[in-house]
């Protein structure tokens, strides 16, 4: 099967990366599913600091495979074309930086230092699905930041860097470069380039939906009929919801 098409011949709407970050991961969970995408979640990568902006961008893909003592010596970061070196200096503005550490988080991906200059250079966030060092650090930055966990050891001790912008797999799920990332605090979906605009529109919809069933839960309205809106006067009274203006913004 040939891989999807190159990030740079599937243009975006403008609206969509705005529509996305006020979309929950939930819902584009539920929506990929629809599409017959059950693989889009990264197993194992959570928010370090809960409670920041929701995170979306294109991927940019760092990939790490294991070490060896003649490729990863302690000076091996005095090279200027270290890839994890060149990734961070070369991360386009609004991107998120995905990095495949086959799941392995016994070491870092990276630091405190190296994610201050992503947040300086505009990333848009970070997802590794190794560990993170100075992890109080990262968690402080406005930027997002999703790991496996904090790991002290720096990633020469396991990690060498290799591929910069070709596809990896983050936390089991595949990541071609371009594919827009998500990520809340309930974790980071990879949504395929090709989808993007019509999930991004879709989301929309089921956020509104969503916030009209949470205020009937509250009112004392049952789930059944409700949630999925089996019984027509479900939407009935959602439209005359949505006439009165009474949903969120």
């Amino acid at each position: 099967m040939p891989n999807p098409q190159p990030a740079d011949t599937i243009s975006l709407r403008p609206d969509t990366l705005d529509m996305l970050a006020r979309a929950s991961t939930a819902t584009v969970a539920t929506l990929l599913f629809k599409r017959g995408y059950q693989n889009a979640y990264v197993q194992g990568a959570a928010a370090l600091g809960a409670g920041k902006r929701t995170m979306v961008g294109p991927a940019y893909t760092l990939r790490y495979i294991p070490t060896r003592p003649d490729t990863d010596p302690l000076d091996a970061f005095r090279e200027p074309d270290h890839p994890q070196r060149v990734a961070v200096e070369e991360c386009p503005t609004g991107a998120v930086l995905v990095m495949d550490c086959r799941q392995d988080a016994s070491a870092a991906s990276a630091g405190s230092i190296l994610l201050t200059r992503l947040e300086m250079r505009g990333a848009a966030g970070v997802v590794t699905d190794g560990g993170i060092r100075d992890a109080a650090g990262a968690a402080a930055l406005d930027m997002p930041v999703f790991a496996a966990k904090p790991s002290a050891p720096t990633n020469l001790t396991k990690h060498h860097a290799v591929d910069i912008g070709l596809p990896i797999a983050c936390g089991g799920v595949a990541v071609y470069p371009g594919d827009i990332v998500l990520g809340d605090d309930d974790g980071v979906m990879i949504i395929p380039r090709h989808l993007a605009d019509d999930i991004a529109t879709e989301s929309v919809g089921m956020e509104l939906f969503e916030a009209f069933v949470l205020e009937e839960v509250r009112r004392g309205v049952s789930i059944r009929g409700l949630y999925p809106p089996t019984d027509p006067k479900t939407l009935e009274r959602f439209e005359a919801w949505k006439a009165e203006g009474t949903g969120p913004g």
